[in-house]
């Protein structure tokens, strides 16, 4: 028989739960998965809380995420004047990984090319390590508040569940490359302070959208070496990104993005493979439907407790085609193929799709003056709305 003490111990408990779901809008189920996290923090076995760690927001979680049916933003990342620099910008708490509805293809992909080429996709360099983990634990933190419908992690088991792919994972046993190869449709890039020169140099990498390189080539080198083939790097930008590494906080992510022109959606395409071939001459019969715009979203941050910087990128595809319908692209575009900085467009590599792209170009240029969507004296320049364009939310809906 439950005395009175007892009793009334039992309903001050019940209050203060009651109150405890009302003021963070939990339900009984998600109470007892706030308490198991709490319980599990206080034993030492929690994931640490990174936005109180580095001080950048967690992402706000999105109900009812239909991952067949989502939508990257339209980045469109076309400046000018075109000119080579960094272009950075702050990062948004809820758009550092961001999932659509590739992701399973992806992920199959990125199997697939690491089963296939192994230290070219994955390496990593001794004393790495712990800022491999760290990373891993701050993408599980990030996935399960984002898309807490789609991941879960049981902080006592140390289990990860990927609710799209049917997966689990024990982070106690995975290694962290794996498991971002494995669930991130993503490449990660950790870089780390050389204690004798200052210098940033990438010590451990997993990267499966590589065009025209490999982690191979790369890992251990310092930034200015990793950028060697990239046109005016070393003259305008190598000091002052060395520098910007150096000093970068925790608390100010950045994002930019790159661009490149392609026959398909090649994610991992290396220069001695057959398909690099058709990149030095321009096939008349191309139809313009299998030409795609390929953009690499990239962010870049601070590790609070390994301090090292970890940059990562996302490739999406665009239809060429898609241009048509979005307003000032077209003309924008069509500038920088024509009158870019030749070393820049070289770079590139737009040549060989650049015959088909250009006269629709101009054909889309004109037909949007027509419709009064550009003004006919509109002189070239960044859109305000950069990296996107003018009414794109019409087009691509935010999720909630």
């Amino acid at each position: 028989m439950i005395s009175t003490t007892n009793a009334a111990g039992i309903v001050v408990v019940a209050v203060a739960l009651a109150a405890l779901c009302y003021s963070k809008n939990l339900s009984p189920r998600s109470l007892a998965k706030f308490l198991r996290q709490k319980a599990a923090l206080v034993a030492g076995r929690g994931l640490p809380d990174f936005a109180q760690l580095t001080g950048f927001p967690h992402p706000k979680p999105v109900h009812d995420f239909n991952i067949a049916c989502a939508r990257p933003r339209p980045y469109r990342p076309f400046r000018w004047e075109y000119h080579q620099n960094m272009s950075l910008k702050k990062l948004e708490p809820d758009y550092w990984l961001e999932l659509e509805s590739t992701y399973r293809e992806r992920i199959s992909q990125r199997r697939q090319t690491y089963a296939l080429h192994g230290k070219r996709v994955i390496d990593e360099l001794p004393g790495s390590e712990a800022a491999s983990k760290e990373l891993m634990e701050m993408v599980i933190q990030y996935l399960c508040l984002r898309y807490p419908q789609q991941f879960e992690f049981d902080e006592w088991t140390l289990t990860f569940r990927n609710h799209i792919l049917n997966s689990t994972a024990n982070i106690s046993t995975v290694h962290p490359l794996v498991f971002l190869l494995e669930n991130v449709p993503e490449d990660f890039l950790i870089t780390q302070e050389d204690p004798d020169t200052g210098l940033y140099t990438l010590r451990a990498a997993v990267s499966t959208s590589a065009i025209g390189w490999n982690i191979s080539q790369k890992i251990g080198k310092p930034l200015h070496e990793i950028h060697g083939p990239v046109p005016d790097y070393k003259e305008k930008m190598a000091f002052s990104m060395d520098r910007y590494f150096s000093k970068m906080p925790c608390n100010k992510p950045i994002q930019r993005g790159s661009w490149g022109l392609e026959i398909g959606e090649p994610l991992y395409l290396q220069t001695d493979e057959s398909d690099w071939s058709h990149r030095q001459h321009q096939d008349p019969n191309l139809p313009l439907s299998h030409i795609y715009m390929r953009v690499d979203w990239q962010t870049l941050r601070r590790l609070p407790k390994s301090r090292a910087i970890v940059f990562n990128f996302k490739a999406l595809f665009t239809p060429v085609t898609d241009f048509r319908n979005e307003p000032f692209i077209p003309k924008l575009l069509l500038k920088v193929l024509l009158e870019g900085k030749k070393a820049i467009m070289e770079y590139k590599g737009t040549w060989h799709i650049e015959h088909k792209v250009i006269p629709a170009l101009r054909e889309w240029a004109k037909e949007q003056e027509d419709k009064e969507w550009v003004p006919k004296d509109w002189q070239e320049k960044t859109l305000n709305e950069d990296p996107f364009y003018p009414g794109w939310e019409k087009h691509y809906p935010i999720p909630t």
